[in-house]
């Protein structure tokens, strides 16, 4: 009963029987799901009902309070997994374009048009450049003001976003790139509108992404370091040629949270599970199930802790599901015999602690599914930098390095307490 309803709304998948037993049972009260929204939706925490019709859902919000009225009111009446559909397909109509993805859309933009007649007009990278530092510098005089909390994370992220665009860009001008299609430009991540397609699309490298228009909420972003540029390159392609991708390097060097932030970036539902030597094949069979239909993201934490006996059936389960993407078919067979339709957009993600007691190293036949990325630990001194300038300094690389050898100064002469 419980597998019938996680195939017309694939990401009961990822909600335990309990749960999910609790959401059906009070089914027939549609204000009931409030309680249940954040195990289904990325930052859906409630939504508002309509004063008068009892059933008629009006607008959405998330942790942070940041409403959106959606475009049109979605009845919650009948099955509960049928109507949660259409409060997803509509939460994702109504978000179609966003501020964030705007500053990412114009920066593309400017870039390219730069880009394409630096040839002929010399002063364009420079200019181009300088109106740049001067859209920055406004965002920071900004953070002075006197703002709400949800404004103040929404300009501290459109700093973190614009200070690694201009960044880019200063590169791209003391290199002296004189063209779109040269390589230190294809490898950042590019976005472009595609009005015939009505579609938002991310290019990275030579993969092009579609944004999935996932209710995120107003939340913060991670500061991107080169570090992240590489891995967000490995796990396009990985993703481009219908692979996996595995984060693998020491704790604390951001393996989930670079992951989690590339779907940020791609406007998807990323689901992270936290593995454990308790998990069996048949858990597993159903999250890889749910991804594949619902077209979300799955990051494995510590993904070796699995038994060995159970890594390889999984190596099984993954070869199904990525064979299916990889063949671009509509739907496929899994190892329980259901028959499972496939969303490609979806990705699977392990990410690897160096081995310790309680782990193993992977099993060949899994391996060659999933593209490694070495994950060192981040550059602090970009990172403080990011967080001066999203707080409104405007002299920010200069107090960063000051920062940057204070700190490690700390380091070394003091102790850990």
């Amino acid at each position: 009963y419980l597998e019938k309803k996680r195939l017309l709304f694939p990401r009961f998948f990822f909600v335990s029987d309990p749960a999910l037993l609790e959401i059906l049972g009070q089914a027939s009260d549609s204000h009931t799901i409030q309680a249940h929204l954040l195990n289904v939706f990325d930052n859906i925490k409630t939504v508002k009902f309509h004063d008068k019709v009892y059933d008629r859902i009006l607008s959405i919000s998330s942790r942070e309070n940041e409403t959106i009225e959606l475009e049109k009111p979605v009845m919650a009446e009948g099955n509960v997994e049928v109507w949660l559909n259409s409060l997803l397909k509509e939460s994702q109509q109504s978000l179609h374009l966003v501020g964030l993805l705007g500053i990412q859309m114009i920066w593309t933009r400017d870039a390219e048009e730069a880009l394409t007649n630096a040839k002929y007009d010399k002063k364009i990278m420079q200019n181009t450049n300088q109106s740049f530092l001067i859209l920055l510098n406004n965002l920071i005089d900004m953070t002075t003001k006197d703002l709400t909390p949800v404004e103040r994370i929404k300009y501290e992220t459109l700093i973190t976003i614009h200070v690694h665009q201009r960044d880019i860009f200063d590169d791209l001008c003391r290199m002296h790139i004189k063209s779109p299609s040269d390589f230190e430009w294809l490898k950042q991540c590019r976005f472009y509108f595609s009005e015939d397609a009505d579609k938002m699309l991310i290019n990275i490298t030579d993969v092009s992404f579609i944004y999935q228009n996932e209710f995120l909420g107003c939340t913060d972003r991670l500061v991107i370091t080169p570090l992240t540029d590489r891995c967000y390159i490995t796990l396009a392609q990985a993703l481009g040629m219908s692979m996996g991708g595995a984060p693998a390097g020491p704790a604390g060097t951001g393996k989930t949270e670079t992951t989690k932030d590339m779907g940020r970036c791609l406007g998807k539902y990323v689901v992270v599970f936290n593995c454990s030597d308790q998990m069996d094949f048949r858990g597993l069979g159903r999250i890889f199930k749910g991804l594949a239909q619902s077209g979300s993201w799955g990051c494995f934490d510590e993904f070796n802790r699995i038994d060995l006996p159970v890594l390889s059936v999984a190596a099984q389960q993954i070869a199904i599901v990525l064979t299916c993407k990889k063949e671009r078919k509509r739907n496929f067979i899994f190892t329980d015999g259901d028959n499972v339709e496939m969303n490609p957009e979806f990705g699977l993600f392990l990410t690897m602690n160096p081995g310790y007691a309680g782990r193993q190293e992977l099993p060949e036949n899994l391996k060659i599914n999933f593209r490694s990325v070495a994950m060192m630990v981040p550059d602090r001194q970009i990172i403080i930098r990011v967080k001066l300038a999203s707080c409104g300094f405007i002299d920010n690389i200069v107090l960063a390095r000051k920062f940057f050898t204070l700190y490690k100064l700390c380091e070394e002469q003091l102790s850990k307490q």
